[in-house]
């Protein structure tokens, strides 16, 4: 057992699901979209809806898009850094199915015009799990460098993914394969033990029936 699954995480809190967790999908959801953001609705479900408020659950995410860690002295302050930012700031409330009670809906728009839509959950002591990511299924902690493919229900495009990952000596931690129907859309998801280069993931992004790829890195 590590010695911070019992002290719990280094954070700004005060609580470390609704505080720390929230700071998480905020930051995982910035580095997702890749570039600043300029609009953001969030949206808020069950425990995060009834009881952030008390507990920072909103500056906490908003302190994440800006790109802070869940350590970051400047948290409780992230509504001033939006502001200086540009950052338009929505909030309501989220009506979500078979998701976790601390959950967040976030759609994003960069300032790029670029639009990401994120489903996060905050499963306790500051852990996360990624549910959707622009309405399909994804479910990743962010705890890898993880490439989400969005692509045509067709036959190859798997193989296409993991023969670049294997050319480049990339090995797949784990690999998740999700379709709304046969022939319909379907999602790659691959959480990776190493990053992917920029060039493989342009090389992806404008092969034949891939319609988006989205890539997580854990490098600042």
């Amino acid at each position: 057992m590590n010695l911070f699954d019992i002290i719990g995480p280094i954070m700004v809190g005060p609580s470390s699901s609704h505080t720390a967790g929230a700071v998480k999908i905020g930051y995982v959801s910035r580095k997702l979209i890749g570039e600043p953001i300029a609009e953001a609705t969030i949206n808020l479900y069950g425990s995060f809806l009834a009881t952030g408020k008390g507990h920072g659950t909103r500056f906490a995410i908003v302190a994440g898009l800006l790109g802070m860690k869940p350590d970051d002295k400047r948290i409780p302050d992230s509504y001033k850094y939006a502001k200086e930012a540009g950052m338009k700031l929505t909030f309501g409330e989220a009506e979500l199915h078979d998701v976790h009670p601390n959950s967040a809906q976030l759609i994003l728009k960069g300032v790029s015009g670029k639009e990401l839509e994120v489903v996060g959950e905050s499963v306790g002591g500051s852990l996360i799990n990624i549910a959707q990511i622009d309405g399909i299924a994804a479910n990743f902690s962010g705890d890898y460098p993880t490439l989400i493919v969005h692509n045509v229900d067709q036959p190859g495009h798997v193989a296409e993914v993991t023969s670049m990952l294997a050319h480049k000596s990339i090995n797949i931690a784990t690999m998740q394969l999700y379709r709304s129907s046969r022939g319909g859309e379907a999602a790659m998801v691959i959480e990776c033990d190493k990053e992917v280069p920029a060039e493989s993931i342009k090389w992806l992004a404008h092969l034949e029936g891939i319609n988006k790829v989205t890539y997580y890195s854990l490098l600042n």
